[in-house]
């Protein structure tokens, strides 16, 4: 008979690197404090872990379908525009979020959908079958093929879902699920590891479309190993800040679709809804006669929304001058600070200088340099910038503007909210048609983006 000989390995969460002794920087991936214990039991008998393999044959490329005709609308617009139109058939699907973002909500609401016409199975490992349910209650779902399960046991739910034969299945959430396969507990590296694996196996033998859930570690990352956002076909992230209503549904990692694309939603009493129009909302409570106030169309993916960026510039109290940003890099916002001071002549350095997105956006394109540049200059000259004014461009540290992408969209977006101007590089002004009733402002530098915007 084998014998079974446990031993002590620390196991890196990064990157998966193994070391028999702790160690406090990984020698992999260099990342501090991310080695943890794991008890591994061995066959000391010689035997090893039957391969899977499932016998499959070469195949020419053009012979495979396509599976662009066999996209699933899930029934949530939003959802669908993240995921490139619909989920593919044995696609893996990985969404994390902070705890209470609404990451079960929108699943729940989504497979309440779906369960409307085809079998869904939504596993709960944290929560009852009657916490679910009451969820469901108060999100209105009454879906007739919706079934749930609370287990933890990967075998159990395999069985399951060989008798259901379900056309979606739900796992929520991956850190609480176990294989008897391993000793460990559940949420180590080897267990989420081997769940994940099996999942996947499953998922792509079957086609079965599979969403999981994973918790996220304090720095935002999606708790477990590295090598889990590896092996899924999509990586989601629900984001949103507690104080504001919106949350944005973004891709890292899509393998049938872009990662460009986001979806908007608002969590209301009876859950989330889909916010179709997302520039009238981030718009609709702004002040059009404060200084420091502009408007910026920002491209998520394919789409434009209008934002509203504010600065406040006040005298410093203290000898060191505080530099704020809430939604947008503070190291950018320095940067533009600089280049106002050098080449226009606005003295800031001695200023308290913050700069906020309203609404919780986050800003990560650099179009976004000239807008932010107007509504520091206007909160420092106490001048208000019109009310029907939009503004986008990239700063060069010479001081001039350089041409971003994808400006036909921005103003667009712009014309059809009612803008009637538009300040823009003017390298995108010369292949630009107007649109009815925008103007559109050619800009070479940043001194004459201030002068056309403050004459």
């Amino acid at each position: 008979m084998a014998q079974r000989k446990a031993r002590t390995i620390y196991t890196c969460t990064q990157c998966g690197y193994q070391s028999p002794k702790w160690l406090g920087r990984c020698p992999d991936c260099q990342q501090w404090n991310t080695l943890h214990e794991e008890v591994h039991t061995e066959e000391k008998s010689g035997t090893s872990r039957k391969s899977v393999s499932t016998g499959a044959a070469p195949m020419l490329i053009s012979a495979i379908a396509s599976a662009d005709e066999q996209r699933r609308k899930i029934g949530i617009a939003e959802l669908d525009r993240v995921l490139g139109g619909g989920i593919v058939p044995g696609a893996l699907t990985l969404i994390g979020g902070d705890p209470g973002i609404g990451k079960s909500t929108l699943l729940l609401q989504a497979m309440g959908q779906v369960a409307r016409t085809q079998r869904v199975l939504y596993v709960t490992a944290e929560e009852s079958a009657l916490q679910v349910k009451l969820r469901a209650e108060r999100l209105g779902i009454k879906a007739a093929e919706l079934y749930l399960l609370a287990e933890n046991s990967l075998e159990q739910i395999f069985s399951q879902v060989k008798k259901l034969e379900p056309a979606l299945l739900v796992v929520d959430s991956i850190q609480t699920i176990f294989t008897a396969a391993l000793e460990s507990a559940p949420g180590s590296v080897s267990q989420v590891r081997e769940c994940a694996g099996q999942l996947m196996q499953v998922a792509k033998s079957s086609g079965v479309p599979t969403f999981i859930v994973g918790h996220v570690t304090k720095d935002g990352s999606i708790a477990g190993p590295r090598v889990l956002e590896h092996m899924v076909d999509t990586v989601l992230y629900f984001e949103g800040d507690a104080s504001h209503p919106y949350r944005i549904l973004r891709a890292v990692k899509n393998r049938f679709g872009s990662t460009n694309e986001i979806g908007v939603f608002e969590m209301a009493d009876t859950g989330l809804r889909e916010v179709s129009n997302p520039s009238e909302i981030f718009l609709a409570e702004r002040a059009e006669d404060a200084s420091g106030s502009v408007v910026f169309p920002t491209l998520e993916g394919s789409r434009p929304i209008l934002v509203e960026l504010q600065a406040l510039v006040v005298s410093a109290p203290y000898g060191t001058a505080r530099r704020t940003s809430i939604g947008i890099d503070h190291n950018r916002v320095s940067l533009l600070v600089a280049i106002l001071e050098k080449k226009v002549g606005l003295s800031l350095a001695s200023h308290d200088i913050f700069v906020n997105v309203a609404g919780g956006v986050k800003l990560n394109e650099p179009a976004a340099d000239l807008a932010i540049m107007a509504a520091l200059a206007s909160s420092h000259m106490n001048k208000h910038i019109p009310a029907r004014t939009v503004v986008f461009g990239e700063a060069g540290l010479a001081g001039e503007i350089r041409a971003v992408s994808r400006p036909e969209l921005r103003v667009q977006e712009a014309a059809r909210l009612g803008f009637e101007r538009c300040l823009l590089p003017a390298g995108n002004r010369k292949n630009l048609d107007a649109p009815p009733g925008l103007e559109l402002v050619g800009i070479t530098s940043v001194q004459q983006a201030l002068e056309r915007l403050f004459d």
